[in-house]
């Protein structure tokens, strides 16, 4: 063991059986939905007990990525996890989720970690500190939020696509969706849009949407662009009120009859004590639930409309200067 390597451990008492407990945390594709901190996870291989995973999340306001390998014991509840490969500011990173039952509806649920830091250097073991407690805190408040919820987390979560048809090239359709920056030249409802991007495609953006009332949304959101595979995955880190979480994806796939198929995937949890506030003393989650969709998929339809009329102008004005 190096003398460098740190411990830190943190936990929390939830009103919940264990075995729900350990259900969310072993649901690792969901963590963006979930965890204020994770932006997306793509599970790279996996097996009854074992998972390899690529993780992109906030530490301390910056996106970074790792991979990681995790191996879950449901008999024990504990998931043990190791960065197998880290991102600087940290060397190494492991640790572990333990599910301890107090009784049938209560648990402690333990977020253990340890660490080393690039060089040993005792700024960057800070940074990483730092880092660890509000993403630590964070998640273990979010298990206790969601497991205890009384309207059920069934409920308040849900997700849906929308595809059309585009009879030209991915590549055209990849730029309408990765220039998001033009947005608001190109579509309606978008008054206002900021992006950048590093150097690893991430992308961070900030945008102005007119609702059908009229009304304008501010959201913002970190959009990691995979463009090896004609895809975006974002996730909303402001929301409207009605959205406890929002994570999406931008997805472009060949179609067999020719051409592509795009499709736009939401998926929400609802935030339940803003329902009666937002829509009404009288509405409900699945009021809620109706009014959200309804919005997400009128506004990613005239996206998708409208990369579809790029797409396809662009495969006309091919054709058009292949032939003379």
């Amino acid at each position: 063991m190096s003398a460098a390597e740190q411990h830190m451990s943190h936990s929390i008492t939830v009103e919940a059986p264990a075995s729900r407990v350990y259900r969310l945390i072993s649901a690792i594709e969901s963590w963006p939905l979930y965890f204020a901190p994770n932006v997306h996870v793509e599970v790279l291989a996996r097996s009854d007990t074992e998972e390899r995973v690529r993780i992109w999340a906030t530490a301390n306001g910056e996106v970074t990525s790792w991979t990681s390998r995790r191996d879950l014991d449901p008999g024990r509840l504990t998931i043990a996890f190791r960065q197998e490969v880290s991102r600087a500011p940290v060397a190494a990173m492991g640790g572990a989720w333990r599910v301890v039952p107090v009784t049938d509806e209560r648990c402690e649920l333990w977020l253990d970690h340890d660490f080393t830091a690039v060089g040993d250097d005792p700024q960057l073991v800070e940074w990483i500190t730092r880092a660890v407690d509000r993403n630590s805190e964070s998640e273990l408040g979010a298990v206790k939020y969601l497991t205890e919820s009384d309207d059920g987390l069934a409920d308040l979560e849900f997700s849906f696509e929308d595809t059309v048809r585009v009879d030209g090239a991915a590549a055209d359709v990849m730029e309408f969706l990765d220039r998001a920056d033009l947005w608001p030249t190109r579509l309606e409802h978008v008054s206002r849009l900021e992006l950048s991007e590093d150097e690893s495609g991430v992308q961070r953006m900030s945008m102005d949407t007119r609702t059908a009332d009229g009304s304008v949304h501010t959201t913002e959101s970190v959009r990691v662009c995979l463009r090896d595979e004609d895809r975006i995955v974002y996730k909303q880190t402001v929301t409207p009120a009605l959205m406890r979480a929002h994570t999406g994806e931008w997805r472009i796939a060949a179609a067999p009859e020719g051409g592509v198929d795009v499709t736009s995937r939401h998926s929400v949890i609802i935030q339940a004590g803003s329902v009666a506030k937002v829509l009404g003393e009288k509405a409900t989650v699945a009021d809620a639930r109706s009014f959200v969709r309804q919005a997400l998929s009128r506004n990613s339809g005239v996206t998708l409309a409208c990369a579809k009329e790029f797409a396809e102008g662009r495969s006309r004005s091919g054709s058009a200067t292949a032939t003379t």
